[in-house]
């Protein structure tokens, strides 16, 4: 393989760490947009190198509205980051999903309301496209990855993001429903917006810790009845990951043909020259393949 892709791993609510892997050091890279949630694990398993980022911070101190996802993409983007495997904890919108099955989710509804959610602002234009805001390849890699039928691991399923912190209404429940999502959860979103516009594949292992509250016949969301599913999802998420290293290191080429990692080519219609020479400094990270091309 002549160039071989760096993965990061960025981890939800119960995920702070990874087994398996040799640790080497925590950098804390600095960006335009602040400091990312936590410092960032570059790591080793194998030959392979991994990063890794705890979402909510190794204490699980920042709640989903408050995360800084432009500061956590672009800090990973600066670090030579490829692809993003996220990890996250959802409520189940369907009965075939029963807690403790995992979700690569292939879509997603975005109801978020407050969060920044593009780079491109500030007299520069992008227009990235959405229709296909994951990695096909990089899911169907990991849904290869599982060791049996058993895992109850699903490939492909639509993701709702609400702003939280409180779970859903009742009534947003049946809607969210209605409209055939498979989970919600609150922290997918702007991240695979951000993902997308820094041309990195991104794929979600949405982990079911609950029925949402439609389903009356189990009782309401607490916090207790999630920790208790989420300490059981947390060690098939690290089994699967490793699980997933080994595969990727058989592998003898990576596509990287994939128009995901040159989607800003169509998608930027400022003109260049029109931009301050401080604002494209600002994004060099992002724009040096764009620039450079």
């Amino acid at each position: 393989m002549k160039k071989k892709p760096l993965f990061a791993v960025i981890g939800g609510s119960g995920l702070y760490d990874l087994n398996g892997i040799i640790k080497s050091k925590l950098i804390n890279p600095s960006t335009p947009y602040g400091k990312p949630s936590d410092k960032i694990l570059i790591a080793k398993y194998k030959k392979l190198e991994v990063l890794f980022l705890p979402r909510h911070g190794r204490t699980h101190n920042i709640p989903p509205h408050k995360i800084n996802y432009r500061a956590n993409i672009f800090a990973l983007k600066k670090l030579g980051v490829t692809d993003i495997i996220s990890v996250s904890a959802v409520g189940s919108l369907k009965k075939i999903h029963k807690p403790g099955d995992f979700i690569l989710v292939d879509q997603f509804i975005d109801k978020t309301i407050k969060r920044e959610r593009t780079f491109f602002d500030n007299d520069f234009v992008a227009h990235v496209s959405l229709a296909n805001p994951t990695s096909s390849e990089l899911s169907k890699l990991i849904y290869d990855s599982r060791k049996n039928n058993n895992d109850r691991i699903k490939l492909g399923g639509t993701y709702i993001c609400i702003e939280g912190p409180q779970f859903s209404s009742y009534a947003e429940s049946i809607l969210f429903k209605n409209w055939n999502c498979d989970v919600i959860g609150m922290t997918n979103m702007p991240e695979a917006r951000l993902a997308r516009e820094a041309e990195m594949g991104y794929s979600s292992i949405a982990m079911v810790t609950d029925y949402d509250c439609w389903n009356q016949s189990h009782s309401n969301v607490t916090v207790e009845q999630v920790i208790n599913v989420m300490q059981s999802n947390t060690k098939k998420a690290k089994n699967l990951l490793i699980s997933f290293f080994e595969k990727f290191l058989k592998l003898k080429s990576w596509n990287w043909e994939n128009p995901i990692y040159s989607n800003l080519d169509n998608a930027v219609i400022t003109n260049l020259k029109n931009v301050k020479k401080t604002d494209l400094n600002k994004l060099k990270p992002l724009l040096k393949r764009y620039l450079n091309k």
